[in-house]
């Protein structure tokens, strides 16, 4: 299967299972031959890692904007140190959350106007988009119950931020389905991990075989 220098993405609100899927292709693609990279954002590099913590500590208090801003810097620093050369090197980049999120979260839930959002994500990535991306679609009620459980009851920033926050970023996810068919497949997450990692894969295999 001629994946090599793909980039996939997993999108989707809070406990929707992209972890779980992603690990999951990983161990598959790799099982098959590839050589695959795995991240998630923020996060993948020394400083995404430590701006992870004050972004998701609920005990931070930061603006919109800042906050926008501040994901923004992660994936600039993501996108030239880690995910541009493994892309240029041939691996299998997969992304727990990229672009979308900043777009779904803090246009579609804090309200930030869109086009800034667009252009803190052309400053940080340039060209860079996912050559497929899939969106884990669960209703906000369910995904933060199955946080709630996952978590120990201990909610993160975004996690505290109650349904109609996240009903407001499902829609936006829903939006840029539309904007860009293509580039997205949605799956419902509210059904077992083995059936949503089976439709993944044989996504994966139609889209690059």
């Amino acid at each position: 299967m001629p994946i090599a220098g793909k980039f996939i993405t997993f999108e989707g609100g809070e406990g929707a299972g992209k972890s779980t899927q992603l690990t999951r292709l990983a161990d598959r693609l790799r099982a098959s031959g590839e050589g695959v990279l795995s991240l998630r954002e923020p996060g993948g590099t020394p400083f995404g890692e430590k701006m992870r913590d004050v972004l998701k500590h609920p005990g931070s208090v930061i603006q919109p904007a800042a906050e926008a801003l501040l994901f923004a810097a992660c994936r600039a620093q993501l996108v030239a140190e880690v995910i541009a050369p493994a892309l240029a090197s041939g691996q299998v980049v997969l992304c727990d959350r990229f672009i979308d999120s900043t777009v779904a979260y803090q246009s579609g839930g804090r309200g930030l106007e869109r086009a800034a959002i667009e252009a803190a994500n052309r400053l940080a990535c340039g060209p860079l988009r996912p050559h497929l991306t899939f969106l884990l679609d669960l209703d906000p009620s369910r995904g933060l119950g199955r946080a709630s459980l996952r978590d120990h009851g201990r909610s993160d920033r975004f996690e505290a931020l109650g349904e109609e926050f996240h009903r407001q970023v499902r829609a936006s996810y829903h939006a840029l389905v539309r904007e860009e068919p293509a580039r997205f497949r949605v799956l419902d997450a509210d059904r077992s991990p083995d059936l949503i990692s089976e439709e993944i894969w044989h996504e994966v295999q139609a889209r690059f075989a």
